[in-house]
């Protein structure tokens, strides 16, 4: 088996056929990990980490606690050194990618450096080193992944004008940074550089930041972003990105011009799928390049699967992961369910995190799912008012008639760890009135968890 591609979707699909005792090459141009650990979820959500601790400075006068320094902000007697954090997050990352290389070592996984290509339907070529190398395969896993999107008029230099890979080569704090583009990665940016003291303006080309997640907790993030002194430009269109030196400027599509001193552009991502013979063998691809797969990650070509980004399907390690696993499951007559994308428990790492899974609050409001629900605001929670959490809400969603729970949003801080019961309580099924009776450690977060539980099983959602 050859594998195309060291991320997620790569390395666990590896794992998983070694395990079984087929003989596995792994093919990646940079280290195994891929960008998922070498510049994308390691780095990004390290750098989070540093951040929250800022938050949580940012706070400490609520609880009552005070520094020695002059200022009445605590945050402001905290130096940021980011070229520290970010020399922070390359370690981390070089020993996450030295982890994964020991396991798939032991695991007797062969690791080729190189770039590959199919050559056909029942091999690969891989240029390593200056020359090229043919490995016969009778199951090919193609786990390429995704480029940053660039705009036409906004070419990134890695200095002033940056994509999301390219943040952590700065070692200063930027005066003033621009995110272009309000989703996932570029609220959690925005976030993550307002905490650690950086001004930012948030350019969205929508009414509300994070337009793909639950509107109830996208409002509650954009009122915090703007109450903490963040400018969210709504409804605005990047068309361009000059740089003056030391300096940048946002054209919009109104004709206003925003300056600072750097710019992120968040704009998307385009897949690695080009020039890697997928359609010289016959492999199927969308009108924006992406492989097309079922739901046991098969191409339309026997033998040859997909995982990860480069399928479209969701852009979640957690996914590709699993895209991987189930990959490999079928291809070896394991027994096997397909990739059911209404079981997957997402987070958006924001101060507060945004964390769901399941029948979101779009899917009730168009009718296309019946459903009853209840909001239960973080706030009146008593570890929440230990703590001095003023936002966030649990919501949780339940079928009218059986009452099985089939949905859920969590908005606090550490909602990711939060979503667990939620995510397996969609996948089990169960009923709000059994849910309810679980016990939760008082005073705690997931207490608000529990009593949404009770009040939809009371009838009252």
């Amino acid at each position: 088996m050859v594998i195309i591609g060291g991320g997620p979707g790569g390395y666990e699909a590896a794992m998983v056929a070694a395990g079984y005792g087929v003989d596995v090459v792994l093919v990646e141009r940079l280290r195994v990990g891929g960008a998922a650990v070498l510049t994308d979820c390691v780095p990004s959500k390290t750098l989070i980490a540093t951040a929250e601790l800022m938050e949580m400075i940012r706070r400490a006068p609520e609880l009552g606690l005070r520094t020695r320094g002059s200022s009445a902000r605590p945050e402001e007697d905290v130096e940021v050194d980011l070229g520290a954090v970010n020399a922070r997050v390359g370690r981390l990352a070089a020993a996450q990618c030295d982890d994964i290389a020991a396991r798939l070592d032991q695991m007797g996984v062969s690791v080729v450096t190189g770039t590959a290509r199919l050559a056909g339907s029942g091999a690969v070529e891989v240029t390593t080193g200056g020359e090229v190398r043919r490995f016969e395969a009778d199951l090919i896993l193609v786990a390429t992944g995704t480029t940053p999107r660039e705009l036409p008029g906004a070419p990134c230099d890695g200095e002033r004008i940056l994509n999301w890979k390219q943040l952590y080569g700065l070692s200063e704090r930027p005066e003033h940074l621009i995110v272009v583009g309000s989703g996932v990665t570029g609220a959690e940016f925005a976030s993550a550089y307002d905490s650690l003291g950086c001004k930012v303006t948030l350019v969205s080309s929508r009414d509300q930041v994070l337009p793909g997640e639950d509107p109830d907790a996208a409002a509650v993030l954009q009122r915090v972003f703007e109450e903490r002194g963040m400018t969210v430009l709504s409804r605005s269109r990047a068309v361009s990105v000059t740089r003056r030196t030391d300096a940048v400027e946002v054209g919009l599509s109104d004709g206003r011009i925003v300056a600072g001193s750097h710019c992120l552009m968040a704009v998307g991502s385009e897949p690695n799928t080009t020039g890697i013979g997928l359609k010289e063998a016959g492999v199927g691809l969308d009108d924006r390049g992406r492989i097309r797969v079922d739901g046991v990650s098969r191409t339309s070509v026997p033998g040859i699967y997909a995982a990860g980004d480069c399928t479209g399907v969701l852009a979640l390690a957690s996914v590709a992961a699993m895209q991987g696993r189930i990959a490999i499951w079928h291809a070896l007559g394991r027994a096997v369910q397909p990739l059911d994308l209404r079981l997957v428990a997402s987070n958006v790492f924001t101060s507060p995190e945004i964390a769901t899974v399941g029948v979101g609050q779009r899917s009730v409001d168009s009718g296309e799912v019946e459903a009853r629900s209840v909001t239960v605001p973080l706030p009146r929670n008593p570890r929440a008012k230990m703590q001095g959490i003023t936002d966030g809400f649990v919501k949780l969603f339940c079928r009218p008639a059986t009452g099985n729970i089939i949905g859920g949003v969590v908005v606090a801080p550490h909602a990711s760890e939060l979503i667990h019961p939620v995510s397996i309580a969609v996948a089990e099924r169960i009923p709000v009135d059994a849910f309810q009776h679980d016990f939760t450690v008082y005073p705690s977060i997931s207490g608000s968890v529990s009593e949404a539980a009770r009040l939809l099983a009371g009838g009252l959602g």
